[in-house]
């Protein structure tokens, strides 16, 4: 659902719910997220990002030659839901996880942790130029 709709839904008094555990439920089908066509990255992370981890993420997006109009962050838990993607790039930051096939994947440390921490920032970094050769 969109935050525009769930907002119209708060306006008018009715609470939204969404099921977070949804094996639970065993019929109940999971929506399928369908990622832009312009989406070559995803950034999997279980935290959220304030003004300087977007900072930290834009910097290392840019060294990729990549805008943040081409990533998208989800939860790891949504990385069952996927359809049909255009990936290039699966970043899983602070934690593991299968990634959507036929894309590259990086694994570094939270970005709150890559802030004070110039030996993750190599690490991931050695990993992405890996990609190039």
């Amino acid at each position: 659902m969109k935050q525009r709709d769930i907002q119209v839904l708060q306006e008018m008094g009715i609470t939204y719910w969404q099921v977070r555990k949804p094996e639970i439920f065993p019929n109940q089908v999971l929506p399928v997220i369908n990622l832009p066509a312009e989406c070559k990255l995803l950034f999997i992370t279980a935290e959220e990002l304030d003004e300087h981890d977007a900072w930290l993420f834009g910097r290392i997006l840019s060294s990729m030659k990549l805008t943040p109009d081409q990533a998208l962050s989800l939860p790891l838990s949504a990385l069952d839901q996927i359809a049909a993607h255009h990936l290039n790039w699966c970043w899983f930051a602070g934690c593991q996880g299968a990634h959507p096939t036929g894309c590259q994947v990086l694994n570094s440390a939270s970005l709150k942790l890559m802030h004070n921490d110039p030996s993750s920032k190599k690490a991931l970094w050695q990993q992405i130029c890996s990609y190039d050769s």
